[in-house]
């Protein structure tokens, strides 16, 4: 029983060295620069849909488990649809879990944009002020 997986995400082709050189190619000039941080986070989020998909399985054929008279085509298209219906469900959970964060970014973004705004107006405010205060002087006795 194959359980539905999520693809991979699409990456696109590496693009070939258009002419060749007697020269061996500089460190890492063939490949594209790689985040880190965002291969790791694939990789954990791979592991963690394997998981979940491995878990949907299991639980599935428990769930068949108590259904002891079917027969075996029956009970395979239960522990199917069972697994479907669980993975369909953990991609809603997960998609609204990405939806909620990405919009949460966008307004911590927001309210960033405005503070620093709020500052800027703040600090020229003061600096206008102090030299508007040493000119002043200036002004009146000179």
């Amino acid at each position: 029983m194959g359980g539905r997986q999520r693809p991979p995400k699409a990456r696109g082709a590496r693009p070939e060295a258009k002419r060749r050189t007697g020269r061996p190619p500089a460190p890492g000039a063939d490949r594209p620069a790689v985040d880190p941080g965002l291969e790791i986070a694939r990789l954990e989020g791979y592991l963690a849909w394997e998981a979940e998909v491995a878990a949907a399985q299991r639980d599935a054929r428990a769930f068949a488990d108590r259904f002891p008279w079917l027969c075996p085509d029956d009970r395979e298209a239960l522990e199917q649809a069972y697994t479907d219906d669980r993975l369909r469900y953990a991609e809603e959970v997960v998609d609204r879990a990405v939806g909620r964060c990405r919009a949460l970014a966008a307004r911590y973004r927001a309210e960033c944009r405005r503070i620093c705004a709020r500052w800027a107006a703040v600090c020229l405010s003061v600096v206008f002020a102090v030299a508007l205060l040493a000119v002043v002087p200036v002004a009146l006795h000179g």
